[in-house]
């Protein structure tokens, strides 16, 4: 399910990622007291009361300057303001309204989002207190007055924000959404453009074409299909203008809400780290997976060439083992229907349940032809397991240690259970619950 999104902006040095780092419960942006640090965006996930959502922490909006790196930063926080469901505006309780404050309304104002009016520094009400009236001269609304360095108000505040997230974003669309993610100028939007047959996205040999995730309609026998083209996934290093730090993130927040990512690399370069990373980011994410390689056209042809390819993709991918691999040529048209046959498997994997009864059968037959780990006389126990969800399918074991559950073991009992049942495509979940009073 995709989760909503909450864009902080303000003019610079109002507490932004101050605020960012108290809802995270991490240091994760740079705090420094001088305007315009926070220059990149930066992404994170947490939840309130239940309700999970992405924040992004932006950089300080000046609306009127020539300046080129704020200007940047306002292009930047611009692109945040419409990715978001709510945007918290945040303004300085200490100096008071501005001019600057203005002009930063007026911009949101032009977004239709719900917009939360933020009087950050309020650390002394008897001191400060009369300034939060001056911020109705803004016209959005009643401002809540916050302290995020002493964490005063914040839980009022969050209630706010997850009131105003609309409640559809939770629900699940008819059609199977697939994101379709990697490096840029692998051919991620000419496919696109030859499964629908038309020019739907811009093609073109320039690394970054593709700035946003673009949604693509999409109906292959009878069934539908909703195709997410991104924006190529660079290593951080070599992410450097202004709009294209923005790409990433509407990248990741499309692996977020799809169900199904198809990681292209080019054959002709291959495997690299940075293809590595971005598979851990739908690996993480729980979404089925597939691994298309295209170009095949170029790659100079001998016996068994295809097969040592993909040999040496999955020693370098055991990580992600169970994504099956698909060689292509979306120039030509080789095998590019192929891959939605195995999308439509993979989603349906992805749902399937096992009985309990069939389920801790694997199991124990899994522990009979191998003892689970022990440790000073200690043995794991596995008492019961059972499917408590899918998409992915998620697992629960009762046990009477985590400690004694060791990865290798958690992984063989994994590999247990897909060579009994086919989860080609799909991440498994376990969860293990110690039963308490039976150590």
């Amino acid at each position: 399910m995709s989760k909503p999104i909450l864009a902080v902006v303000g003019r610079p040095n109002v507490g932004k990622s101050t605020f960012f780092n108290r809802i995270i419960g991490e240091r994760k942006a740079i705090v420094q007291d001088t305007p315009g640090v926070t220059r990149d965006r930066i992404y994170a996930e947490t939840e309130w009361n239940g309700r999970e959502f992405a924040i992004i922490d932006t950089g300080g909006i000046e609306a009127n300057t020539n300046d080129v790196i704020l200007s940047q930063m306002r292009e930047q926080a611009v692109t945040a303001m419409e990715l978001a469901d709510v945007i918290v505006f945040m303004v300085d309780g200490k100096e008071g309204l501005t001019s600057a404050d203005h002009d930063v309304a007026d911009i949101l104002r032009r977004t239709g989002k719900e917009i939360i009016l933020v009087v950050n520094k309020v650390d002394n009400p008897t001191k400060y207190g009369d300034n939060i009236y001056d911020f109705y001269e803004l016209g959005l609304g009643e401002p809540i007055a916050i302290s995020s360095v002493n964490m005063l108000n914040i839980g009022d505040l969050l209630d706010a924000i997850v009131a105003g997230f609309p409640d559809e974003i939770y629900g699940y669309e008819e059609s199977t959404k697939i994101a379709i993610i990697g490096k840029p100028n692998v051919g991620k939007s000419s496919l696109v453009n030859a499964l629908t047959n038309e020019k739907r996205v811009i093609v073109s040999p320039i690394a970054g074409t593709t700035r946003d995730s673009i949604d693509t309609p999409f109906t292959y026998k009878d069934r539908e299909y909703t195709l997410i083209d991104t924006a190529g996934l660079r290593r951080k290093s070599k992410v450097n203008d202004s709009i294209e730090h923005f790409s990433v993130i509407r990248a990741v927040t499309a692996v977020e809400r799809c169900d199904i990512c198809i990681m292209m690399i080019d054959a002709m370069e291959g495997l690299t780290e940075q293809d590595k990373k971005i598979l851990g980011i739908a690996h993480e994410a729980g979404k089925g997976l597939m691994i298309v390689v295209n170009k095949w056209d170029l790659v100079a042809k001998e016996t068994n060439t295809m097969r040592d390819y993909e040999r040496t993709l999955r020693a370098d991918l055991q990580f992600v083992s169970y994504a099956p691999i698909i060689f292509t040529s979306v120039l030509e048209k080789k095998r590019i229907f192929d891959i939605i046959d195995k999308a439509s498997k993979i989603e349906e994997i992805r749902s399937r349940r096992i009985t309990t009864g069939k389920l801790n059968s694997i199991i124990e037959d899994a522990v009979m032809m191998r003892q689970p780990p022990s440790d000073k006389g200690k043995r794991l126990k596995i008492y019961y397991a059972s499917q408590i969800g899918s998409r992915p399918p998620l697992f629960s074991f009762n046990i009477n240690s985590r400690e004694l559950m060791h990865f290798s073991y958690s992984r063989y009992l994994e590999n247990k259970l897909r060579e009994a049942y086919d989860f080609e495509g799909t991440p498994i979940k376990f969860l293990f619950n110690e039963k308490k009073g039976d150590q």
